[in-house]
């Protein structure tokens, strides 16, 4: 049976376009493909990006994107605000990379004339073109997902490549902090991402990315820089201290655009299932993703220059915050021997 289309766009009434951005870091950076593509097929509309404050810094330095719009509002009362903020910019289409039915709601309050999006969380009578979340389309990994939004209105998606863009400050940053740190430009970089948000059963033990770490110094000396958020600052002063040789913790201590200018110099990045090792895979940093609880076929990282580490135990994806079974089979079977032979071919 042939999957239904939405009702096909009349583009050429199209000249402003709000493109609701998802709330995660990695999450956005997937859409990226998606956001190029609404670019290519309206090359001369204006396209602003509606997304929250943590999540911009992704968008910034786009040349798809003419325009960021901080979504911070919450609530009832934050979502009749944020509409009529909308409403008041009189866009002719929303694309609603979001699946929330808050996302839809918030559209339908602006009157956006045309608005698309996945006919999931109870949403469809909100749009104007729903198009259909089918089981086929809900097992493609999320670079494609976001982009059969755009194909199920008859818009030509641009392929999955990922892209993200940083500016001229954001480098002279990189280096005072590698000047700081006394990181020549000679030396080669590891940058270990220990944290990772969605719970713990996603994140490789904190011990383990220290015993990495440090094999890596004594057989290739490299230089390690710990990744992670404000709330990630306990972990990285952990797995800095539990390591022999020098590291430079940077948990909470950039801003995510930096963040993202250091990885672009790393050598190599090791890190669990996370925002970060999405950003890696956009910038084509060699890498290392660990996956235990989720599933690396829908949210791995989408470059040629990644290597997977994964669990084989039969548990192995639960897609769980916490393990059910109390005692982390996936991650333990994990061993630093493992990521180390991987590490070493990519080093070599």
């Amino acid at each position: 049976m042939m999957e239904k289309q939405a009702k096909p766009l009349d583009t050429e009434k199209i000249e402003n376009i709000l493109i609701r951005s998802t709330n995660w870091i990695g999450d956005a950076v997937m859409t990226t493909p998606a956001v190029r593509a609404v670019r290519k097929n309206f090359p001369g509309s204006r396209i602003s990006i509606l997304a929250k404050p943590w999540v911009a810094p992704i968008f910034e330095d786009s040349p798809h994107v003419d325009e960021i719009i901080a979504y911070d509002y919450s609530g009832k009362l934050g979502v009749l605000s944020m509409a009529k903020q909308l409403e008041r910019r009189r866009f002719d289409a929303a694309i609603l990379l979001q699946n929330a039915f808050e996302a839809a709601l918030v559209a339908f309050l602006s009157k956006i004339p045309v608005r698309i999006g996945y006919d999931r969380d109870a949403r469809r009578l909100l749009l104007t073109h729903p198009v259909p979340c089918t089981r086929r389309v809900r097992s493609l990994h999320q670079t494609h997902y976001y982009n059969e939004i755009l194909r199920g209105v008859e818009l030509v998606p641009d392929g999955p490549r990922l892209e993200l863009y940083f500016s001229s400050e954001d480098r002279k940053a990189v280096d005072v902090i590698l000047g700081r740190s006394n990181i020549s430009a000679s030396e080669r970089i590891v940058g270990i991402n220990p944290s990772a948000t969605f719970g713990p059963a996603k994140q490789w033990f904190p011990e383990r990315f220290a015993e990495i770490s440090d094999r890596l110094h004594r057989e290739f000396s490299t230089r390690t820089l710990i990744f992670g958020g404000p709330k990630d600052k306990e972990l990285g002063r952990r797995v800095q201290e539990t390591m022999e040789s020098e590291a430079v913790d940077l948990s909470g201590r950039t801003t995510l655009k930096q963040a993202i200018a250091l990885i672009a110099r790393c050598d190599l990045f090791i890190t669990n299932d996370s925002g970060l090792m999405h950003v890696a895979a956009a910038l084509n940093t060699p890498q290392i993703a660990i996956f235990g609880s989720t599933d690396h076929v829908a949210t791995g990282p989408a470059s040629p220059r990644a290597r997977i580490v994964r669990s084989s135990a039969a548990c192995s994806p639960c897609l769980k915050r916490h393990c059910p079974l109390g005692h982390m089979t996936c991650m333990k079977q994990i061993r630093t021997e493992q990521v180390f032979r991987v590490a070493s071919k990519i080093l070599r």
